[in-house]
This record gives C-alpha cells, sequence and structure tokens, in this order.
C-alpha cells in the first residue's frame, strides 16, 4: 500500500504551514498555506501495508484511507476523489473541521507519528475541484416520492444529497437566511471558508436538490402540515441549546453563548448588517470552556482586535502524550494548540467561575474565579483561592444540551430522552412513522463525520422505508459506538 518502506523513509510528520500571526489576523482568511505537492506526496507514501487497518475504526465514515493515501502517492488524484467520494459526502469539511479519530488509530502512530491522512483528505478534494472532478450526479430516474430535511447542517445535507441521487425530491428547510447550518454561521472562515460551502451547495443544486432558507418549521409550517406534505421527514436540526452557567451576575450585559457572537461575526462577515453586533473590539475577552467553540471566539476576538483574551477551563491541562488509560487505538483526550491559541491570549486550567461582577451600569466588568478543586468526584470552587478577572465581554462555550424541543413537543408525538435528544430506533425512525432523526438531534452534540455519517445511514433507512429497498449504504446505526466522544 502507497510506498513499501515509505514510513521508514520519512519518518517526520509534516503538515501545511500557517500563514504568519501578524499576516492572518488582519483578515478572515482560511490561515495554512498551500502544501508542497512533493511534501504531500511523500506524507501519503508513509500509509503502511498494515494488514488491518484500524483508521477504518477510527473514522465513523468508514473511509477508505490506506485506498486514496495510495492512489495520492502515485499521483491518480480522479481515483482517489472516486474512493473518497465513495464514503464521505463533503471531505473538504471534514478535512478542515473533523478532529480525525482516524490518525489516533491510524497503526503507524503506534511508535511514529501519525500519517496525515487529514490533509491528504482535504487535498484529494480541493485538487478535484480545481480540475473540474466534482460534477453533479443528477439520478437517471425519478421515484415521484418526495423527502423534507429539517436542517441544513452536515447531516442534512448528506441525507439529502444521497436521497436525491436515489431519485427522490428533495426539499432542505433551513429557518437561517443562508444554507448552511452551522457550517455557515458556526464556523469561521479562518477555518474554512465559505466558498467551500457554496461549490458544494452548487452541485446540489444542479443534482435536483431544492433549499428552502428562511423558513422555520413549526412557526413558518408547522410539524403537522410538513408531514402532510411529504411522504418522508427527516429532522437534522441539530443540537442547538447551550449549556448555561446559572451563577451570580448571569443576566448582566455582556454575558452571552458563544454561538451569539460567533453568528454574528460570520453574518457580518458574509457582508450583512448587524444591529448591535457582539464585537470584541477593546475589550477585555474571557471566553469559558475550551472545546473547538472556545477555540473559534479566541481566533474571531482577536481579529476583532480585543485588548486581552482569556480562555479559561473548569478542569485539568490535558496531558501532550497519550495517558495510559487510552491506549492505541482510542482517540485520546491531549492538549493541543489550534491556530487560534497560537495567535495569543492566556489558557487558564482548573479555572471555575464563581460570579460576573457588574459595573454601575449593570454591565460585567470581571469575573470571579477560584481554584477547581475535586470533592467526592464533583469539581468545585476551593474556598480562600478567590481572585478577579477583567472582563468587558464574557462568552459562554461550554456545549450543547440537545435540540430546541418546544414546536416539536406541541405539534409532534415525539419522544424526548434523558440526555434531551430525539428518541428513534435502529433506522433512525422516530414514534412517528415516517418521521426520521439524524445527526445531534438524536446523538447528541458530536463530530461533524458522525453527522455526516447519521445523514448517509438515514438516507438509506428513508429510502427503504420509501421503496422498500434501497441500494444506498448504511454506514452507521444509532447504537454504533466506532470511537470515544
Amino acid at each position: 500500500m502507497a510506498d513499501p518502506k515509505g514510513f521508514l523513509k520519512t519518518q517526520e510528520r509534516e503538515t501545511p504551514k500557517r500563514r504568519p500571526v501578524s499576516v492572518r489576523l488582519m483578515d478572515w482568511k482560511e490561515v495554512y498555506e498551500q502544501q508542497d505537492p512533493a511534501e504531500l506526496r511523500r506524507q501519503a507514501g508513509r500509509c503502511m501495508d498494515c494488514g488491518i487497518p484500524f483508521c477504518h475504526q477510527g473514522c465513523p465514515l468508514g473511509n477508505l484511507i490506506p485506498e486514496w493515501n495510495d492512489l495520492m502517492w502515485r499521483g491518480e488524484g480522479a481515483q482517489a476523489i472516486e474512493r473518497l467520494h465513495a464514503t464521505n459526502n463533503f471531505p473538504e469539511f471534514t478535512g478542515r473541521l473533523c478532529p480525525a479519530p482516524c490518525e489516533s488509530s491510524c497503526v503507524l502512530s503506534i511508535n511514529q507519528p501519525a500519517v496525515t491522512i487529514k490533509q491528504v483528505e482535504v487535498s484529494i478534494i480541493d485538487q478535484a475541484f480545481a480540475n473540474g472532478l466534482v460534477v453533479p450526479h443528477p439520478p437517471e430516474r425519478l421515484t415521484g416520492k418526495t423527502v423534507a430535511v429539517v436542517g441544513s447542517g452536515p447531516a442534512g445535507l448528506a441525507a439529502a444529497q444521497q436521497l436525491t441521487r436515489a431519485g427522490h425530491t428533495v426539499a432542505v428547510y433551513e429557518r437561517d437566511d443562508r444554507i448552511g447550518g452551522l457550517l455557515r454561521y458556526g464556523i469561521p472562515d479562518f477555518k474554512m471558508e465559505k466558498k467551500h460551502l457554496e461549490a458544494r451547495l452548487a452541485q446540489m443544486q444542479a443534482e435536483g436538490t431544492r433549499f428552502r432558507a428562511g423558513v422555520e418549521i413549526g412557526v413558518d409550517i408547522t410539524w403537522d402540515d410538513l408531514k402532510s406534505r411529504y411522504d418522508a421527514v427527516i429532522i437534522a436540526t441539530g443540537a442547538m441549546v447551550p449549556r448555561d452557567l446559572p451563577i451570580p451576575g448571569r443576566d448582566l450585559l455582556g454575558v452571552h453563548h458563544a454561538m451569539e457572537y460567533l453568528v454574528q461575526a460570520n453574518k457580518v462577515g458574509a457582508g450583512d448588517y448587524v444591529a448591535d453586533q457582539i464585537t470584541a473590539e477593546g475589550k477585555h475577552v474571557v471566553i469559558l470552556g475550551g472545546g473547538d467553540t472556545g477555540a473559534d471566539c479566541i481566533g474571531t476576538a482577536h481579529r476583532q482586535q480585543a485588548l486581552s483574551v482569556t480562555n479559561l477551563a473548569i478542569g485539568t491541562q490535558p496531558p501532550s502524550e497519550r495517558p495510559e488509560h487510552q491506549p492505541w487505538p482510542m482517540a485520546p483526550t491531549l492538549f493541543e494548540v489550534s491556530s487560534a491559541h497560537e495567535e495569543g491570549g492566556e489558557r487558564v486550567y482548573l479555572a471555575s467561575t464563581v460570579e460576573f461582577l457588574a459595573n454601575e451600569a449593570g454591565e460585567v466588568r470581571a469575573i470571579r474565579v477560584a481554584e477547581t478543586e475535586y470533592l467526592d468526584g464533583r469539581r468545585v470552587p476551593k474556598s480562600g483561592t478567590e481572585r478577579e478577572i477583567p472582563a468587558d465581554l464574557v462568552l459562554l462555550a461550554l456545549g450543547f444540551t440537545g435540540p430546541e424541543p418546544d414546536t416539536i413537543e406541541d405539534q409532534l408525538p415525539l419522544q424526548f430522552g434523558e440526555r434531551g435528544t430525539i428518541e428513534r430506533d435502529g433506522d433512525y425512525q422516530t414514534s412517528e412513522t415516517g418521521v426520521f432523526v439524524a445527526g445531534d438531534a438524536g446523538r447528541g452534540q458530536s463530530l461533524i463525520v458522525w453527522a455526516i455519517a447519521e445523514g448517509r445511514a438515514a438516507a438509506s433507512a428513508v429510502d427503504r422505508f420509501l421503496e422498500g429497498e434501497t441500494q444506498l449504504p448504511f454506514p452507521v446505526r444509532p447504537t454504533d459506538h466506532a470511537i470515544s466522544i
């Protein structure tokens, strides 16, 4: 597979260089420079003929990683994108946004740095677009059946594309003014420029998928009405209810959920005017939460010229090396320095937020934090360690608890589980016949690869429901757990 001695000849892991911090903070373009083709080919050649490719186990999509690594090494881009698209509708998204659990499972990572799977993936699709290899695949015949997909994030788009290609007439409903869900408004351009989303949506439109932006199901159209109009409905609304922090001062001006902030920044980046925009310009910014959303806020705040940026995490700093309790091929929790962290600011661990402090105008002026200690398995503020951190803007990036239940509970007799997600069976169907759930709405907050995998699987289930059989792949079921989230 690939170069038989590649992993011996090239032991170093080479990834694209990031543009200088001083330069990239002046714009919103992606941070990475284009990688030298010879360097990329060397990295693809490090993929081993390992017999059992555990990278498949690490990837919920079941990507044929050794195959397209081999083809990339051989310079056969057309065949590489064909194998990549066989399991993944949107490698331009996953190649930029996925945390790459496949690399943690790479056999080479037992005693060497893993193959740069994610970079090879995104290079294959970028070259394919540049060379005109990504073309529409409209169905050969129409079935006469109709499907409504509610939500245009990665799960909804994957389901829509699969079902359109199967010959069904598919309409994707999105309450925002543009299609894309969190891909559009939750991801800053410095991580993924929206031209990649637009290119894929153009392909889907040419295939026959219909997009209905600015329509909120449950408000503009009732769920019952939608169900009566279509032969099947897929709920792919994501898990958009943010986790809150109910402590004193939570209602102060200047304390916001991270997604409020990011959505507005992305709208402005798209050329929209946002009245009373939440901005970090000239402010001391404190971000609570050490995940990807927190990092997105860090990079955004720096580009808005914040005076200072502090990132607080309640837990301990993860190790830089794989811990013993997370052995290969598990996906370990490691200390990572993303491009946003590289751009400045302070990261503080074992920091418990106790209170938001106000100025005379009722605005946040600081937060009171204490050192975190563990008591009976609980993380609590340690008495006597309190201190204040100046804060004019506080962003809560604490994750999400589940889908928004209001109109669904009122208008459809669906059941919600203990985690706040919509319950479904092994075929992604809810208690309401003909209504299916895919992605975070049924799974809970997860990875983009899981969203796409579930969208593909739900499409297969819907196709079988409508036609009695299906030729679409069924990569995962709701009970599958290929990786630890």
